[in-house]
């Protein structure tokens, strides 16, 4: 294979480009298919009235917003993302639904110019897995929180314990010979041993972390997804369809029928569901 990016390894400058317009293409059906996660963020969270948040990899900005009406018109929050077409919509989405408090600006939460000790919270759904010098990256967030601030995230947990991943890929290594994954490298699964996550914000700042696992079911390409839907949401919006473009037609080919089987396995009346999990990780600023 030519490109050796693989759906463990994606870093920032693909979200400013070629990732973040195929993610706003397909951004309800991506907001759908994690919400579960993020409402689980929300709850662990649990913000309050009057609070200053900044949402790190805001992407579409569901999180931002959801974040707005709970710090109510005495707070506000901050989303920021490196994908300017992304942060295009989410202010398009917060004017039309009238959300007032909340901001966002273009910018790579990695070195994001604000003005330090500025805000109360720190929230990231699946946002802080893509730097490329991440001690870095957590060290400029740390400074953004004023002391004694919280810090909330989402991270996937490891590919080979989460289900829906482990089926998507085992069924691609049957047929393509995929590189073999380094270690932390930036992309969805870079932080999801709790120890090296660990390792990156103490030294950055944080304090009385928490790792929390969170197990449940999502849907694969949205709610109300089918597994015809599904299947094509996975080969054309997820980078996973990139690694069957050089491959000949029967690899292809053979490779979509068992992903439309696998799915048909999962499919529900509310959609193709898999068992899914992730990190939730709470932390203050010391």
């Amino acid at each position: 294979m030519s490109d050796t990016r693989t759906a463990e390894r994606i870093g920032a400058e693909d979200w400013a480009g070629e990732m973040g317009e195929r993610w706003l293409l397909n951004l309800d059906r991506f907001e759908s298919m994690i919400a579960p996660v993020g409402e689980a963020l929300l709850q662990r969270a649990g913000y309050r009235s009057g609070e200053v948040v900044l949402d790190v990899g805001c992407g579409g900005g569901a999180s931002t917003r959801m974040i707005a009406t709970r710090v109510g018109p005495q707070g506000r929050v901050m989303g920021v993302d490196i994908s300017a077409h992304l942060i295009a919509e989410c202010e398009r989405r917060a004017h039309a639904a009238s959300i007032a408090n909340a901001h966002f600006v273009v910018a790579d939460a990695a070195a994001v110019k604000l003005p330090p000790a500025s805000y109360d919270r720190l929230h990231s759904r699946f946002g802080s897995m893509f730097f490329p010098e991440p001690v870095a990256a957590f060290a400029n967030l740390a400074r953004l929180v004023r002391p004694g601030g919280r810090a909330d995230f989402a991270v996937w947990a490891p590919a080979r314990d989460n289900p829906w991943v482990a089926a998507l890929m085992g069924i691609l290594r049957e047929h393509i010979d995929l590189p073999k994954p380094e270690p932390h490298a930036p992309g969805p699964f870079a932080l999801d041993d709790p120890n090296y996550f660990a390792s990156l914000l103490r030294p950055a700042g944080f304090t009385d972390l928490e790792f929390a696992l969170w197990q449940g079911r999502q849907p694969i390409g949205g709610a109300g997804s089918t597994p015809e839907s599904a299947r094509d949401f996975v080969l054309n919006s997820m980078n996973w369809g990139e690694m069957l473009a050089e491959q000949p037609g029967d690899v292809r080919a053979a490779i979509e029928a068992k992903l439309l089987a696998m799915l048909a396995q999962h499919d529900t009346p509310r959609g193709v569901e898999m068992q899914a999990l992730a990190w939730l990780v709470s932390a203050r600023r010391a």
